[in-house]
């Protein structure tokens, strides 16, 4: 009888799948039979180990260019949406891939079972909100792939491959966190062009990504806890060495909050608005 896969197992085969229906479906498929065995046997299933690649595997499309060289489109039009909506299926993409690999790269880090069961969760809603993208796109005559996009987001990863504190600062409480500041703008544009299936979808991101953003602090602040370190400054310090720009204003304060992440963490590291001379 084949042993079943542990979950670092589990997490290193959605990072090794390329194609990305089937790598969220792949991640869907794990995250239910994660959660089934859990609710069986809280140990039926080992975390284990991995050695997960330094670069999940992607399709051959979307063409992914520097972030300065993506066209820009302006979403007041039809070509805009469309491009807006690439944009957030191709960030969702890359959120199921980052959460699977949080669990593999940090599988050998003796964590409660809390922290596993908590990425495995984000990465499932991931998976969701990439299909409800892809849906979206295709309601509008485009599919994943069909536009260029940006390699960015995945050196955050590439530059915490060693350092969890440092990914979960970087990852769901920097990066993350700015969709909780920009997609309410995002559902505005839609609901202004009555496009209810695309604001429907954004409302669902919006509502889940408060969580995985709170899952983040709340490792975060476990992490600072167990070795009696100020989790305020430790913030600080390891976003200046891993975020490779500052963060920039406005800032959605009230889902920040929700998500544990309190203003004087991430005001100091903002983009300041200088007042304009004589006014």
């Amino acid at each position: 009888m084949t042993a079943p896969l542990t979950l670092a197992q589990m997490a290193n085969d959605v990072l090794t799948t390329a194609d990305g229906a089937a790598k969220a479906a792949l991640s869907r498929r794990h995250a239910a039979a994660w959660f089934a065995a859990r609710a069986q046997d809280p140990c039926a299933i080992e975390i284990g180990t991995a050695n997960p690649p330094l670069h999940p595997a992607r399709p051959d499309k979307p063409e992914l260019l520097n972030p300065r060289d993506v066209p820009k489109r302006k979403p007041g039009s039809e070509a805009g949406r469309i491009a807006l909506l690439h944009a957030v299926a191709h960030i969702e993409l890359n959120a199921v891939d980052l959460h699977w690999d949080i669990i593999a790269r940090f599988s050998h880090v003796p964590l409660p079972i809390g922290f596993f069961d908590d990425w495995v969760k984000a990465a499932d809603e991931e998976s969701k909100h990439f299909g409800l993208m892809c849906e979206c796109l295709e309601s509008l005559g485009s599919f994943y792939g069909a536009l260029p996009a940006h390699r960015g987001m995945w050196q955050a990863a590439e530059d915490t491959a060693e350092d969890l504190m440092g990914r979960l600062a970087v990852v769901p409480m920097v990066l993350e966190a700015r969709g909780l500041d920009v997609t309410p703008g995002m559902i505005k544009i839609f609901r202004q062009a009555k496009l209810t299936q695309a604001v429907e979808a954004l409302e669902v991101i919006y509502s889940e990504e408060v969580s995985h953003v709170a899952y983040g602090s709340k490792w975060f602040y476990f992490l600072c806890g167990r070795d009696n370190l100020d989790p305020k400054e430790v913030f600080h310090t390891l976003v200046r060495k891993y975020f490779r720009s500052s963060l920039k204003p406005p800032f959605n304060e009230e889902k920040r909050a929700d998500a544990g992440i309190p203003p004087d963490f991430y005001w100091p590291l903002a983009d300041q608005i200088k007042p304009i001379a004589g006014v």
